[in-house]
């Protein structure tokens, strides 16, 4: 029988969407389908946090344009989650943005006993600061070294080299688990990467490290395979609509 006033102790697992907000996503309904991708996906990813409940999944968001800085600031449970339309306009501070992101991956404001964080990567350009610097900021983290960082481009003129810098490099034997950028090139494969990374993923990052096959003692999890209705980013898909 459970013994009264005890709660099973979960571990936070940290969701943190970077998201371009330049001026060039106002173009081809970029930004609009970003939005309603994100909005679509909390459903789906609150339904795995249920599913989970070892884990306590936090959600934030990171914008950057001019300038970067926090849209959703605080780490915030998914099922109270409600997302607040981004805006395009300015450049792409990319670089500021990984800064940004480094000052909440240290220990602390980081518990000790989070799970590996997911961080997306959302771009449809390329970074017009200090990337390099900012990426090389943000990877003397630990916290951002175990986590499971995710790249998603939107059309032709993402910089498939800095997105890659972000995720690492692909390990060999490649696979199907996109340890490369995902490629979106519509609304629609767009929601399907996005729905991918906040079920699929976040129920991987969301297991104790014993139950999962592959996992390494530095806390990486191996990725999910994408599943057969979206297509595999290195597939041709023909000519992109953005």
């Amino acid at each position: 029988m459970p013994f009264p006033n005890v709660r099973l102790s979960n571990r936070p697992l940290h969701f943190i969407y970077l998201c371009d907000c330049s001026g060039s996503m106002a173009a081809q309904g970029k930004m609009q389908a970003l939005n309603q991708a994100i909005r679509q996906s909390l459903p789906g990813m609150a339904e795995v946090a249920r599913e989970n409940p070892e884990a306590r999944v936090l959600v934030r968001a990171l914008r950057f344009a001019d300038r970067a800085e926090w849209h959703l600031e605080q780490p915030t449970p998914v099922d109270h989650l409600q997302w607040r339309d981004l805006e395009a306009g300015g450049i792409t501070a990319m670089g500021e943005a990984l800064e940004r992101l480094a000052g909440v991956l240290q220990s602390p404001p980081m518990e000790e006993r989070a799970l590996p964080p997911v961080l997306v990567l959302i771009s449809d350009g390329q970074p017009t600061d200090d990337f390099e610097t900012g990426l090389a900021t943000l990877m003397r983290q630990p916290w951002a070294q175990k986590a499971v960082r995710l790249a998603i481009a939107l059309g032709h003129d993402a910089d498939l080299e800095v997105l890659q810098q972000f995720i690492g490099p692909e390990p060999p034997g490649g696979g199907r688990s996109p340890r490369r950028p995902l490629q979106a090139s519509n609304a629609t494969s767009l929601a399907q990467y996005i729905q991918w990374a906040s079920t699929a993923v976040v129920g991987a990052a969301s297991m104790p490290a014993s139950q999962v096959q592959g996992a390494t003692s530095g806390g990486n999890i191996p990725l999910p395979d994408l599943p057969p209705t979206v297509l595999d980013p290195t597939d041709d898909v023909g000519p992109l609509v953005w």
